[in-house]
């Protein structure tokens, strides 16, 4: 009679690249995240990243603080880069901005509620 439980199996342990080379899985590469944040009450704040580098955020963010007619700032993230935050939930107004700039809707990912 062998006892086989006792044997020492390590689940986690590195097996190689058991799934293939999956190295783009959850990866959030090349779209533009447009999302929405809850602050206290009513308040709510939209946030934009993933822009493309050819396009100057600042000019960008003057241009929807005009178009939108609210305050927004540029916040610098250590994951995700550059990130725009505007107040209120400008979600739909700033993709439909970005299609007519040329930007492809297929890119723009909105989140929230």
């Amino acid at each position: 009679m062998s006892v086989q439980n006792l044997n020492t199996f390590d689940p986690f342990a590195d097996e190689g690249d058991v799934l293939g080379n999956t190295n783009d899985v959850g990866s959030q590469q090349n779209y533009i995240h447009i999302r929405i944040q809850q602050r206290n009450g009513r308040k709510t704040l939209t946030t934009l990243q993933g822009l493309p580098k050819e396009y100057d955020q600042k000019k960008l963010l003057k241009a929807f603080k005009k178009e939108f007619a609210c305050n927004g700032t540029l916040v610098e993230d250590e994951e995700m880069g550059q990130v725009i935050q505007l107040q209120g939930d400008q979600r739909l107004k700033i993709s439909n901005f970005l299609t007519e700039e040329g930007i492809p809707k297929a890119t723009i990912k909105v989140h929230g509620f």
